[in-house]
């Protein structure tokens, strides 16, 4: 069980190393061991004074000066100090033939201080520091002091003595008049809520709480990253004003917890000062177990003391910090570093401080299977290490070269107004020393530009870090992306592009922030009342409308030639549909209206053939002829109907079918009243036989075209028939029809042909029982019986179909009324003709005898 503990753990730590080795640039960040003894990675105010010497600095001064065992806590500022002045001795051009050395701010960093055990170490060392303030007091030296503004600046507020704080950057400290010798050496954080709210667009945190210090950065903090939300799309789940005022924090507090943990947002922004009412709200959260993202600046570097490793990339802290140039001698300082000379047990420090080198990897994967959870600081020790200052050290870094830039100006006035004291270095004007500080400009040894009197820079450029997790409470600072202000708004910010790879090809698992699950494509958002905007609902696109992407406000409705997908999230083109003769039912209906047409010139000739035959002569041929001839031109009309439409069919249709159906019921009309008028006249006088020999009846005809003609023309001059598109008929599909333009104008003509229809069947129904083998006035009131069936039939179908559909009911209404005039009115008088010749010869001998 054992060995497979080991097995596993070194499995992980493997691929850990080639994370690593992606992720990371060629040096790991390096951070405090989160132990028992040393509460997490809190850090206490120190104060340095900056002065210079002549004479070399004796072997045993650092000895002297700080006469006790350095503390976690403030490692690293010691370590830069050490650095920074033994850098500057070495360098020839500045402060040359001088010494700069520090000395401890009494009252400071006593916090942190681990005496040994016995009273004469105390005081030696007490009376060490006291006596080299002394000395200090009556000259102007520079003091540094941070990274707390409020706790590092009270003990040494009163005094007019030059200071540049190392600590973030604080509006506060720029106030002159409260201030007047105070300097900052951060740059001011411009663009920090604009980098912030770049990083949640990339990963779609649109749900985010904000735990701001009640002080007045935080409250400008909020204004601006407020301002940027809004602009975006962001909302607040929650505002944690923190108080600064421990007892009404304390009031506070459990309203405070109640937000973060019940709270649906997964990220958190934290901005205020360490060591404040904020930090206890943030290590209660951790004490309460708030799984939670915390965006924050680089001072706000937490480990959260959890015991299990995890490969997850987006959990704990994630860090912005200013990107600070590395310092390549460091490392070396650090190996080569006199232990003589400084109070500093290099092989101790390694066990107090974890630090990870990539570069151990890339040569020696097979270490790594020596690594156990017991003996991680003996692993860690045999090894190179890197270590990169953080924020504040490297803020402390500068600040020493400023003071020596500032020392060696005030020298160099020295010099050329030949006003040489005694002892040279020794600086009495504070005004002029305060002065010359804050007009500083110089080139560190890094490359960087440090501007004294401007800290706000136009371009910036930020490091984004996420803080890892390791074995035993081992952290890991790895940098994941970068913001740089001024690039294009496309190119701000950018992640890095191996966390794919180091993952093993699968994306890490980015936790969600939204207040509402996103809407996806095909369906659009639905804001809830009072509500922020960000909680919504998600509603089906209307129909016929569609929405490509996730959380659309609005649908987008398709043209009227395309139709949505089953999934509304694209349009498709329509297929173009009418009654062609392609289709069955258009073939069928085409093939019919030619048969019918073909049956009538049959009929017609068969009339015109046997045209003095009794059965023919007996009802007036010609009106027989004009009725065939108008039922040929109605079966043909039909024709109209089918195809693609056009306009100039669209308009034919209507006009060809109402005028040749007003011509053939005008014209059964006329046999009637002729039928009528020669039996009911049993005794007709002169005129009456006259208008019968004139055939005036027939004029009936034309009139009622003429009529017909009128109406047509009237709905052709105000409204006419125009080809339309029909896109609700069938799903998927765009029909074409002629749209009959005025809907009253072909009620009309329907409406005229109905009367004429209902005027034939009522003389024709009055005349069915008039004597004469050869009377037609049966046939022509079944006729008329079954034409206005048809087209009364006909109007409720038409109205309750759409599309095709409507053209076919039209269509077979012409072709079933045309077809019901030929069969009842023709198809007898055909039989007698061709099939029964015999009643046409003995009706003519009959003739024969009566004459």
């Amino acid at each position: 069980m054992k060995e497979l503990c080991t097995f596993t753990i070194s499995f992980l730590l493997l691929k850990f190393s080639f994370i690593m080795w992606g992720l990371t640039e060629p040096s790991c960040f390096w951070r405090i061991k989160n132990n028992g003894d040393n509460d997490g990675d809190l850090r206490t105010d120190c104060g340095f004074v900056l002065f210079t010497r002549q004479e070399p600095i004796e072997e045993n001064f650092y000895n002297e000066i700080v006469y006790f065992r350095i503390p976690a806590r403030s490692y690293e500022f010691f370590l830069v100090m050490f650095f920074a002045t033994d850098e500057i001795n070495k360098n020839p051009y500045l402060l040359p033939n001088m010494s700069l050395i520090f000395s401890l701010i009494v009252g400071m960093c006593e916090d942190t201080l681990e005496y040994v055990d016995t009273n004469y170490s105390f005081k030696r060392n007490t009376l060490n520091i006291v006596n080299y303030n002394c000395y200090l007091r009556a000259r102007c030296y520079i003091q540094l002091t941070g990274p707390s503004w409020k706790t590092s600046l009270k003990l040494t507020i009163n005094s007019r003595k030059p200071k540049v704080f190392f600590g973030p950057f604080n509006p506060n400290l720029s106030d002159r008049d409260q201030f007047p010798y105070v300097n900052q050496i951060a740059r001011k954080d411009t663009f920090l809520s604009h980098a912030m709210i770049s990083l949640m667009l990339f990963f779609e945190w649109t749900w985010i709480g904000l735990a701001i210090s009640d002080d007045d950065q935080g409250i400008q903090f909020l204004s601006v990253t407020r301002e940027v939300m809004q602009k975006h799309s962001i909302c607040s789940a929650f505002v944690n004003v923190i108080p600064e005022n421990m007892q009404i924090y304390m009031a506070r507090a459990n309203i405070y917890d109640k937000q973060i943990m019940t709270s649906s947002a997964k990220v958190v922004i934290i901005y205020g000062e360490r060591n404040s009412t904020l930090e206890v709200s943030f290590r209660r959260w951790e004490y309460l177990g708030a799984q939670k993202i915390w965006i924050t600046t680089s001072q706000w570097d937490v480990i959260t003391n959890k015991r299990v490793f995890s490969l997850d990339f987006f959990h704990g802290t994630v860090t912005f910090a200013y990107h600070n140039g590395r310092i390549p001698k460091f490392r070396n300082f650090m190996q080569t570093m006199n232990t003589s000379k400084y109070p500093v047990d290099i092989s101790q420090t390694i066990l107090e401080w974890n630090y990870f080198n990539c570069s151990i990897f890339k040569n020696s994967d097979s270490e790594m299977n020596h690594f156990t959870s017991k003996n991680t600081e003996e692993w860690l020790a045999q090894h190179k290490f890197d270590m990169v200052l953080s924020e504040e050290g490297y803020n402390l870094y500068n600040a020493v070269y400023a003071v020596a830039h500032t020392y060696h100006e005030l020298i160099l006035q020295e010099v050329e107004s030949q006003k040489i004291l005694r002892h040279k270095g020794r600086f009495i004007n504070c005004q002029q020393v305060a002065s010359l500080l804050k007009t500083r400009i110089f080139m560190n040894p890094v490359g960087e530009l440090v501007n004294m009197n401007q800290r706000e820079n136009q371009c910036a450029e930020y490091d984004i870090f996420n803080i890892w997790n390791f074995p035993q409470g081992l952290g890991l600072k790895v940098k994941i992306g970068s913001y740089f202000s001024c690039f294009p708004q496309s190119q701000q910010l950018q992640i890095s592009e191996d966390l794919k790879w180091a993952t093993g090809g699968t994306s890490p698992q980015v936790p969600t922030s939204m207040c509402s699950v996103t809407c996806t494509a095909g369906f659009r958002k639905i804001h809830q009342n009072e509500a922020a905007h960000c909680c919504f609902d998600c509603a089906l696109c209307p129909e016929n409308e569609v929405s490509n992407d996730t959380d659309m406000e609005q649908c987008v409705r398709c043209p009227d030639d395309k139709y949505a997908n089953l999934e509304q999230t694209y349009c498709i083109q329509r297929h173009v549909s009418f009654l062609a003769y392609e289709e069955p039912l258009g073939l069928t209906l085409g093939c019919m209206a030619l048969c019918f047409s073909a049956l009538t010139i049959l009929v017609l000739v068969t009339f015109v053939k046997h045209k003095n035959i009794p059965v023919v002569k007996a009802n007036n041929c010609i009106l027989s002829y004009i009725l065939l001839i108008s039922l040929i031109f109605c079966f043909l009309c039909s024709l109209l109907f089918i195809g693609h439409p056009k306009k100039t069919t669209c308009i034919l249709q209507q006009i060809t079918f109402g005028i040749f159906f007003t011509m053939a019921i005008s014209t059964v009309l006329a046999k009637t009243i002729t039928v009528v008028m020669a039996f009911k006249l049993t005794t007709p006088g002169r005129r009456m036989r006259r208008i019968l020999a004139s055939g005036a009846p027939n004029l009936i005809i034309p009139i009622c075209t003429l009529i017909q003609l009128v109406i047509c023309g009237t709905w052709l001059a105000t409204s006419p028939p125009f080809i339309d598109r029909d896109i609700q008929s069938e799903h998927g599909k765009v029909i074409i029809i002629c749209n009959k333009g005025s809907v009253t104008a072909f009620h009309f003509v329907l409406g005229y042909l109905r009367s004429l229809a209902l005027g034939s069947f009522a003389v024709a129904f009055l005349a069915r029982n008039l004597p004469d083998r050869f009377n037609e006035t049966k046939f022509l009131t079944f006729s008329m019986l079954v034409f206005c069936s048809v087209w009364i039939t006909f109007l409720p179908v038409y109205h309750s179909t759409r599309g095709k559909v409507m053209v076919v009911v039209e269509v077979f209404s012409i072709l079933a009324s045309s077809a019901g005039l030929l069969g009842c009115v023709f198809i007898p008088k055909c039989y007698v003709i061709l099939v029964r010749p015999n009643s046409n010869f003995l009706q003519k001998y009959k003739n024969k005898l009566l004459y």
